[in-house]
């Protein structure tokens, strides 16, 4: 395999020693089975885990990763692993001092400790980087069959799609006709046109009544619009325009995988459709992100969650931010269309594992809980919508409003193009200029510009088309979560939670809780379940040891996840889609913890044996041979721990706030009906626009937003038109 790091022979070798430091080869527990103890005694090494490291190393673009490549060096040599490691490397034989790979496994996974507790940043950054991408990768990467070691012993299954796709082959929705080996059976794909092949997609653009001109090497194809990104605002936007006869082309930097090509797996859905393949941090990597990268963005892999902009967040916007639409008519009919236009609704007819735990816990609590609106039918119990949804009964944005667009024949997507920067002339939208195949040029010609590349990638592009506003890129929020677990073993008695339950299957998010939601000032915490898959679950999990970490992942499958997401008052920056740098407030902080204090009584009212967080100490509690003292102390001093310093794994998989709309161009990047304040013509519609923090999942608040925006859109080309 090519190292795409280039790693010498004894990098390698110290790379592979920090991995099995990590997940060494272990006697298995007595009385395990054939599965379990090839598991346990199959090493990072053994299952190739440093090689992938090596290459995953080569397209992450986090600007303190570089330092990996030294601290390697420095461990390949006795002087580099004394400095680094100190007296814990140092032998009482000749030599006594020994590289990192000579040192004995208990005495590496000493030093491991001392890294992630150190007083020094650059030691705590090693450790988590470290463990996080050696864990994804040993506990993602399959075989052909798409099978892991590690998958039978913890009772992890990848869902075979044959008897999927054959039902719905059966009922009509999938025809039986291939192209490139994917079904030729979505109508979106008549809407799909690969640069690839430029002679075939300038055909299908012309018949698509698109003008094209030449010029040397490159081309430009005219417009009325040009959108940029095609997730829940561009989307939205991309349906109205072409429902309305306009000329639109949607540039998608992401691929196109019909939904019959989806990842099977967690990490070919991570390094397909993620934004960094699925590898996204703040600059001191406290905050780990997620965020589509695909077409329908964030739409495609998200949870399903469709919840309306709550009633005190518009009431903020609207009455002390003057951003008077919030209240209005008009956005009260845009929740309406896009809600309808999506098939939320909130029935559903079993629940998954996490929710169904969340719920009863609750209510053993008498704390209230929601039953979660979905854009998906009451009958979908699907646990891999992060992978985007194989049968197509969830409803992004690529089943809905780009189909819309598609169907009216006035658009197209283009997908694997990178806009670089939108033109303008005269403080006006011209267009956009993109690169495909690698690094050829070609340009949009359009009326009116749309950028909706997201909260992260929007301020970039507006950056380097040599827009001024200060506040392009500020003011982003992230909506930090962090998390607690329940383990609920199997159990052979119909005692509850049932034994056939695990959790990664079931609908993702069906249950939460406002219980946080101060009502004085609007903000809190809300209390919801994640998509944990074995990958995303184990570098959450805190690391004491290889065989700690080894027998927590053996309890995969019954151990639940319950989290606190905070409306953020804190705010970082956008300096490009790899450098981001965030600082929560101390409210925020406050406000997480009140959360996971919750979460930790619910699942232990839900009848969790054992319970923790993902705090790096990895404190467990035997719920049920606690006292009370004992339990009211571990919930206490679990949930007041600080969350600084990557003590904590803290995620986010909303972005938001990084352009945002106002009434004061010295305080927001656009306007109220979505239009920048700098230049005419060009619109943003995506969650940067969001004026604060909204607290809930964003999908249906920017998607009414992109509505509204659609119109002001419409207004414009048709006084172009005019003109």
């Amino acid at each position: 395999m090519t190292h795409k790091w280039s790693l010498s022979p004894p990098q390698m070798e110290a790379l592979a020693a920090v991995c099995d430091t990590l997940l060494p080869s272990v006697e298995p527990p007595s009385g395990a089975d054939d599965t379990i103890a090839e598991y346990f005694r199959t090493s990072a090494s053994m299952a190739g885990t440093p090689d992938h490291l090596a290459v995953l190393m080569g397209k992450i673009r986090h600007p303190l990763l570089i330092l990996g490549r030294p601290a390697l060096w420095a461990l390949s040599t006795a002087v580099g692993t004394l400095l680094m490691c100190g007296r814990k490397s140092i032998s009482r034989e000749f030599p006594y001092v020994r590289r990192f790979s000579e040192v004995e496994q208990e005495k590496r996974e000493e030093i491991m400790l001392s890294w992630a507790n150190s007083r020094f940043f650059i030691f705590r950054l090693l450790f988590t980087s470290q463990k996080v991408f050696t864990l994804l990768l040993y506990f993602t990467q399959v075989n052909e069959k798409f099978d892991n070691i590690s998958f039978k012993a913890m009772g992890y299954k990848i869902q075979d799609p044959a008897p999927l796709m054959k039902e719905l082959q059966q009922l009509g929705d999938i025809k039986q006709e291939h192209t490139n080996g994917y079904f030729n059976g979505s109508p979106l794909e008549k809407g799909i046109i690969n640069l690839g092949s430029k002679d075939e997609a300038f055909s299908r653009l012309h018949d698509l009544g698109f003008s094209i001109s030449f010029k040397n090497s490159s081309f430009t194809i005219k417009c009325d619009a040009v959108v940029v990104g095609s997730g829940s605002g561009g989307g939205v936007i991309a349906g109205v325009l072409g429902q309305k006869g306009y000329k639109v082309i949607v540039l998608e930097k992401g691929s196109y995988l019909p939904s019959s090509n989806f990842p099977l797996s967690e990490g070919q859905s991570m390094d397909q459709m993620y934004l960094g393949n699925g590898i996204v941090a703040t600059d001191n990597m406290e905050v780990f992100i997620l965020a589509g990268a695909t077409v329908g963005g964030g739409s495609t892999i998200n949870w399903s969650a469709s919840i309306r902009t709550p009633e005190h967040v518009r009431k903020e916007w609207s009455e002390i931010l003057n951003l008077k639409m919030f209240q209005s008519d008009v956005y009260e009919n845009a929740l309406d269309v896009v809600s309808q236009r999506i098939g939320v609704q909130s029935e559903f007819e079993q629940e998954g594992f996490n929710n169904m735990i969340l719920r009863q816990g609750c209510k053993n609590l008498g704390i209230p809980v929601e039953t979660i609106p979905r854009n998906a039918g009451s009958d979908h119990y699907c646990g891999s919508c992060c992978f985007g949804c194989r049968d197509g009964r969830k409803k992004g944005v690529a089943q809905t409003w780009l189909l819309d667009m598609v169907s009216s024949g006035n658009g197209a997507i283009l997908p694997e193009c990178e806009a670089e920067k939108v033109i303008i002339s005269k403080r006006a939208a011209k267009g956009v200029r993109f690169k495909f195949n690698g690094n050829e040029i070609a340009t949009i010609e359009s009326k009116v510009t749309i950028v909706a590349c997201g909260a992260i990638s929007t301020p970039p592009l507006l950056k380097n088309s040599g827009l001024e506003n200060r506040n392009i890129g500020k003011n982003l929020h992230l909506h930090p979560v962090i998390m607690a677990w329940g383990y609920f073993p199997d159990s052979d008695s119909s005692t509850w939670p049932e034994s056939d339950k695990r959790s990664h299957e079931g609908g993702i998010m069906t249950a939460m809780s406002s219980k946080h939601i101060i009502s004085e000032n609007s903000y809190g915490a809300v209390i919801q379940t994640p998509a944990l898959h074995p990958g995303m679950f184990s570098i959450l999990m805190p690391w004491i040891s290889g065989e700690d970490m080894k027998k927590r992942m053996l309890k995969f499958a019954r151990t639940a996840h319950i989290f606190s997401l905070a409306r953020d008052r804190g705010s970082g920056t956008i300096h490009s889609p790899s450098h981001i740098s965030y600082k929560m407030d101390k409210s925020d902080e406050e406000n997480l913890q009140r959360g996971i204090e919750t979460v930790l009584r619910v699942l232990a009212a839900a009848g969790a044996e054992e319970i923790g967080t993902h705090h790096r100490t990895g404190r467990v509690l035997k719920v049920k041979e606690a006292s009370k003292e004992e339990f009211e102390r571990f919930v206490r001093e679990e949930s007041g721990k600080p969350l600084e310093k990557m003590w904590s794994p803290i995620a986010s998989a909303h972005q938001m706030g990084s352009c945002r709309m106002g009434v004061d161009p010295a305080a927001a990047v656009v306007r109220p009906n979505g239009e920048m304040w700098e230049v005419e013509g060009l619109f943003v519609a995506d969650t940067s626009v969001f004026p604060t923090a909204l607290g809930v999942n964003p999908m249906i608040t920017i998607q009414a937003i992109a509505y509204c925006t659609a119109g002001s859109v419409l207004s414009k080309l048709a006084g172009n038109n005019m003109g």
